[in-house]
């Protein structure tokens, strides 16, 4: 099932020198912030100049490589995020979709001054109107049942709220800024397709080379540092039991789901719109649908799975 994923060791510039013009459909990258960060065999640590020259040099190879219907998401940290913008904006002449807050509940703890609580993500598109959107692969449940309701979900927003990728989570690797897999998983679904090419140049812990394998889209991720490469191939190799983290609004059952032909319906069909890639909580799913609306559904509480089997 996995498409062509490519997990290449080397500088993020000179790699991507060697790969064909417009041939990638979606970069999603989360390029260093020049925080003095330790990435092993490199520190993030230009001066000011020296950083946006760096910036540059990458978003241009960027530009070279994307196709004209083609998107570009990237992390930043608020010191540079305006640089980037600019860069974007008034040199490369992309266009402005939207700016993504990531919020996270814990963090860096400080005694003097408030304590940082999320990231941010441009959006960036490289034409106007022409490019993907999968708004569908990306919607999330509704809070109520009503009949005005698109219940296929709603636009997820700009807010996305995700745990952070804490040290106890199974999937936690040996990188410093690994973010988490729902993340990466909601932008390649909104802005690619199924065998799109995905590229990231600053691959780090692998994170978008695991998601393009459980989304049927192609992925090529760069880095310098050998050991994040290894890595990643290692980290290619697990067994896949969903996604390292989610957005909980996933796994919220709508209140006044009354009609109990219309419910069966809809619990049915929220599995295979929310939970595709998060198998291991369809079982908690079922049990609070199970609780919400007691004998009200034919589902047993301790079989869910057998349920899921059997229904969907």
């Amino acid at each position: 099932m996995d498409k062509r994923l490519e997990a290449i060791c080397g500088d993020a510039v000179e790699v991507m020198k060697t790969l064909p013009e417009k041939s990638i459909d979606l970069i999603v990258t989360d390029p260093p912030y020049n925080l003095n960060k330790d990435y092993g065999n490199n520190k993030d640590s230009l001066e000011f100049t020296k950083y946006l020259e760096f910036s540059r040099s990458w978003l241009k190879e960027a530009d070279r490589l994307l196709k004209p219907n083609g998107t570009i998401y990237v992390f930043m940290g608020v010191r540079y995020i305006s640089y980037i913008y600019g860069i974007l904006e008034q040199e490369l002449h992309y266009f402005f979709n939207s700016w993504i807050t990531w919020f996270y509940t814990q963090g860096i703890g400080k005694t003097k001054g408030f304590s940082p609580r999320h990231d941010d993500i441009l959006m960036f598109t490289k034409s106007e109107k022409d490019f993907i959107f999968n708004l569908d692969s990306v919607r999330v449940p509704q809070k109520f049942y009503r009949s005005i309701n698109n219940m296929r979900g709603a636009n997820p927003g700009n807010v996305w709220e995700f745990s952070h990728m804490h040290y106890c989570n199974k999937n936690r690797q040996s990188h410093p800024t690994q973010k988490p897999e729902a993340l990466y998983e909601r932008m390649i679904l909104a802005s690619s397709n199924e065998n799109s090419t995905v590229l990231d140049p600053f691959l780090g812990s692998g994170t978008m080379l695991r998601v393009c394998q459980h989304t049927a889209r192609n992925g090529i991720g760069i880095d310098i540092n050998p050991d994040y490469i290894a890595m990643t191939r290692n980290r290619l190799q697990e067994p896949f039991e969903g996604f390292d983290s989610i957005d909980e609004r996933m796994k919220r059952i709508p209140n006044d789901l009354n009609d109990a032909d219309y419910r069966s319906a809809y619990i049915q069909n929220h599995i295979n719109w929310f939970l595709s890639n998060h198998p291991d909580t369809i079982q908690s799913f079922l049990h609070e649908a199970h609780k919400r609306y007691p004998c009200r559904e034919n589902i047993k509480a301790e079989e869910p799975l057998l349920f899921v089997m059997n229904n969907v």
